[in-house]
Formats: C-alpha cells, sequence, structure tokens
C-alpha cells in the first residue's frame, strides 16, 4: 500500500512541474507567473480543487507519443474567490506553449460544463501559442467545442478572460465572447495574425506589442476591458470585479458591509455644475460622492473616455453605472462610446444588476467620419440595450440632455424607473444658440435680437421644469441630496417584475 501511495505523490510531483524546472525559471525570468501560481494567487488560500491532473494528449504523429506530460498544458478545476465559488482554467506555457490539444480543450469544456450546472462564473487565464500543429483538425475541433460553450453560458454564468501572455490565431475568439477581458502589460498580446503573417500579406512591420499589445486593446480596439502591471495585480483586480457579480443569472450579486450613511449629504455637488454651461467638470467626482465608501470599479477606463462605465454599491449592493463625461469631447456621445455602454448594459441586464445612469449630454458627435462609420447603428445599440433592459434603471440628469441622445441615455420613456434631475439640468431638443438661429432665421442679422431671444429661449426650456411638467422627470432634486435618494429609488426597486415579450432572441442592430 505504502509504494502505491508513493506512487501518487510523485505522479503529482511530475505534474505539477508541468514542463519541467528549466521552463519555469524561464516562465519567471520574463517577469510571469506560472499556470499553478496564478491559480494559487487568483482563489482563495487551500479552496483550489483539482480535476484531470494526470490526462495527458493521444497524438502520435510527429513523435509525440514519447512525450505525454501529465496535465497536458492546462490546470483546471474549482476554488473559491471570498468564500463564493468559481470555476478555472489557466493555460501553463511550460508544456508545449501552453498550446490546445484535444485534450487540453477536453478539460477546459467539462469544467465550463459543471460551471453551467452548478451555476459559477468562470475565470480562464490565457497563456498558450495556440492551436498545437501535430494534432490538426483535432485541435481546431477543441477550440469549436470551447466556443460552443463561450455561447452557451452566455448571460447564463459571468466568464472572465485574463490574458498573461501570447493569445493568438483561434485562440482569441474564445475570450472574445466573455464579459470581461483583462490584459498584463507589456507580457500579453491578442491577434487572430501574427507579425509575421501581417509582413508577409500586408507588408506592414509592426511588434507583435502593437499589433495587439494591452495598450492598443485598451485604448484602441476596445477588445480588452482593463491593463495592468503585472500578473499580481491583474489577478487581484479580477478577485475584486467577481466580489461584484452574481455567480449567476438567477443568483443577486453579493450585499457587501457598508459602513457609509445612505443619507448622506453632500455639500459640494451642489457648486460641481460651473455657473458657465460650456465649462467641463468631471463626473466620476460625481459617481465617487454617491459610491458607499467612494468605491468605483471601472471598466474599460481608456476606451471612448467620454462615456464611463462600471460597478458600485449602494447600501451594499452592486449597481451598474453609466455616466457621460464633460471632460471628453463634452461628454456627445459617438460610436465607440454607445458600443461600450451598449454592451455594459447589455451584461447589467442580464445579471440583474441595477443600473444608475448619470446625464450631461449635447448630443452625438457630428461629422463625415461618424456618419461614415455607421454612427446611426452604433447610437441605436445603446438605445436598444436600455429600452430592453428589465432591470431597475435609474437616472440623474445633471446638465445637458439635449435631442435624441436625452432619449437614448435612458430616458422616462425607454422604461426608466425613477427619472431625477438636478435645478441646472437643460432637457431641449438642441442648445439654445442652435434652436434661436434656426427659429428666427430671418433675425440673423440682428445680435441684439438674437440675443435676446436666446436668452427667452434659455428661460423657457433650458430647464428641467418643462419636461417635469409632463412628467418625464418625476422629481427636482436638490444636489446635495442626490445619494439620499437614488439610495431610496433603488431599495424601493428591489422587488422589480418586468417581462419582455416571448421571442426566441431580439435583433440588435450589430
Amino acid at each position: 500500500m505504502k509504494d502505491i501511495l508513493q506512487e501518487l505523490e510523485d505522479r503529482r510531483k511530475t505534474a505539477r512541474l508541468g514542463g519541467g524546472q528549466r521552463r519555469i525559471d524561464s516562465q519567471h525570468q520574463k517577469g510571469k507567473l506560472t499556470a499553478r501560481e496564478r491559480v494559487e494567487l487568483l482563489l482563495d488560500e487551500g479552496s483550489f480543487e483539482e480535476f484531470d491532473m494526470f490526462k495527458a494528449h493521444r497524438c502520435t504523429e510527429f513523435g509525440m507519443e514519447a512525450d505525454r506530460p501529465a496535465g497536458d498544458g492546462v490546470i483546471t478545476g474549482w476554488g473559491t474567490i471570498n468564500g463564493r465559488l468559481v470555476y478555472v482554467f489557466s493555460q501553463d506555457f511550460t508544456v508545449f506553449g501552453g498550446s490546445l490539444s484535444e485534450t487540453h480543450a477536453e478539460k477546459i469544456c467539462k469544467i465550463m460544463d459543471m460551471a453551467m450546472q452548478n451555476g459559477a462564473p468562470v475565470i480562464g487565464i490565457n497563456d498558450s501559442g495556440g492551436a498545437r500543429i501535430q494534432e490538426g483538425v483535432a485541435s481546431l475541433a477543441g477550440y469549436a467545442e470551447v466556443f460552443q460553450r463561450n455561447i452557451m453560458a452566455s448571460g447564463v454564468v459571468p466568464q472572465i478572460s485574463v490574458i498573461m501572455g501570447p493569445c493568438a490565431g483561434g485562440a482569441v475568439y474564445s475570450p472574445a465572447m466573455t464579459d470581461f477581458i483583462f490584459m498584463v502589460k507589456d507580457s500579453s498580446y491578442m491577434f487572430v495574425t501574427g507579425p509575421d503573417v501581417v509582413k508577409t500579406v500586408t507588408n506592414e512591420v509592426v511588434t507583435a506589442e502593437e499589433l495587439g499589445g494591452a495598450s492598443t486593446h485598451t485604448r484602441k480596439s476596445s477588445v480588452a476591458d482593463g491593463a495592468f502591471e503585472n500578473d499580481v495585480e491583474a489577478l487581484s483586480e479580477v478577485r475584486r470585479l467577481v466580489d461584484f457579480l452574481p455567480l449567476n443569472n438567477r443568483d443577486k450579486a453579493p450585499t457587501r458591509p457598508f459602513f457609509d450613511d445612505p443619507a448622506r449629504v453632500d455639500e459640494s455637488l451642489d457648486t460641481l455644475v460651473p455657473d458657465n454651461a460650456n465649462a467641463p467638470y468631471d463626473m466620476k467626482e460625481l459617481i465617487a460622492k454617491l459610491a458607499d465608501e467612494g468605491d468605483f470599479y471601472e471598466i474599460q477606463e481608456d476606451f471612448a473616455k467620454n462615456i464611463i462605465t462600471g460597478f458600485v454599491r449602494l447600501e451594499g449592493q452592486t449597481v451598474g453605472v453609466v455616466a457621460n463625461q464633460p471632460m471628453v469631447l463634452a461628454g456627445c456621445l459617438d460610436i465607440d462610446s454607445s458600443r461600450k455602454a451598449a454592451r455594459f448594459v447589455r451584461f447589467c441586464d442580464a445579471f440583474e444588476i441595477p443600473i444608475l445612469t448619470l446625464v450631461d449630454v449635447p448630443g452625438f458627435l457630428p461629422g463625415t467620419s461618424q456618419e461614415y462609420g455607421g454612427v446611426i447603428k452604433h447610437g441605436a445599440k445603446l438605445l436598444f440595450a436600455y429600452g430592453e433592459a428589465t432591470v431597475p434603471k435609474v437616472t440623474l440628469i445633471t446638465r445637458k440632455a439635449y435631442g435624441g441622445a436625452y432619449d437614448v441615455m435612458a430616458s422616462k420613456h425607454l422604461r426608466g424607473d425613477f427619472n431625477y434631475a438636478w435645478p441646472t439640468a437643460e432637457i431641449a431638443v438642441m442648445g439654445a444658440k442652435g434652436a434661436t438661429e434656426i427659429l428666427y432665421r430671418s433675425e440673423l442679422g440682428d445680435a441684439e435680437k438674437i440675443a435676446q431671444r436666446t436668452q427667452d429661449y434659455e428661460e423657457r426650456f433650458a430647464n428641467p421644469f418643462v419636461a417635469a411638467e409632463r412628467g418625464f422627470i418625476d422629481e427636482v432634486i436638490q444636489p446635495r441630496s442626490s445619494r439620499v435618494r437614488i439610495c431610496r429609488a433603488f431599495a424601493s426597486l428591489r422587488n422589480k417584475k418586468l417581462q419582455n415579450p416571448w421571442k426566441k432572441h431580439d435583433n440588435i442592430p450589430l
């Protein structure tokens, strides 16, 4: 019996070494953790339960039968994050460069199936050279099996991808279908075709970092939601994100203890909006002053900065925030901001996370590049996302809400539950100057007259009271009391029930 137990320990020891000590040292020299170290850092201490530690590939081509490492380049299993169940897989670059084989894919599919059955998030740590060439089509079939599970799990359990090394070719499509993608600066990259292929086909000379590094995907392409300095920071931020999310779409997000008075009054908010209607102010200041303990987890911070998305807690409960940012492009909506916000709104709706919308929007960004790029369809994505959302929706208009952008930003007409405005709000078809020039075109030569007409228009329409008279604004509130009013609004909506008509699925304008 002792011999068998010793053999088990020896086999485990070999499996834990992955591709061997030399390759582990090489991984460390690059500033990267090993696949096992990453799992241990991500999960609560001692909570990891591994599956398929001894699984090995079945390939016999190209002399592969002589090299069959236990685990086959991926570590899979389950554990807890702050006591809550999650499933995890972590690709091991020390074994065949983390390449995906048929059995490697089977291991990932097994934990994804279990996550669906048991209603828990899936966290994938990607560090792979792509498909295992020696296995040919069997490897490609493995990818497709993983993709199909990503699709089935979408909107059922949260899926988070952490890119901690190369992720190229077919490998990129699995993370692309997950809810959140995080990258590590200078050590991770994602692209469909690498720099060498790009040079061959298009003659463009580009580095891996320029083509698909963390900066590219967080600032330009919007593929990634965040980038962190190193593996340790990335994993700790993933733990923090999981704390905001429900385990599945039938569960509620966790309620955390809070030490911030829901009735807190903040008089500094009374002067947040400048007297000059064209002067910017930082909307993040308002978000921090509304949130419990000022804690805000921002998503896609570096992309489309004219709109802000992320999570806060109000009375210990998770709320998704979408807010125009007057500091960038005056808070205008454009193609990128519409896509960014629409995806975030749909995630919140899928997982029953209430949505707070903070509005200061002078309209959609004009210009040929926007129109040629399809701003109509992209803007409609955000409109569609808000209109189909059945979760509690509270909207606060701080300053401008002009034209179609007023409608799009969670207006009363898109089934907003509570629509508040500050006294500084201006709800109108357009700004006073533009409106006056259209209404009184015949008087354009008389500057004094036009100035008077503009002032008259402002007094009549550049306020929240016309909308309030019609019931489109439920209440004009004091800025200082925003936290208590918003907290009470969400508290009153905790048992909200709203269902859309039955359909197989909608056809969002993609």
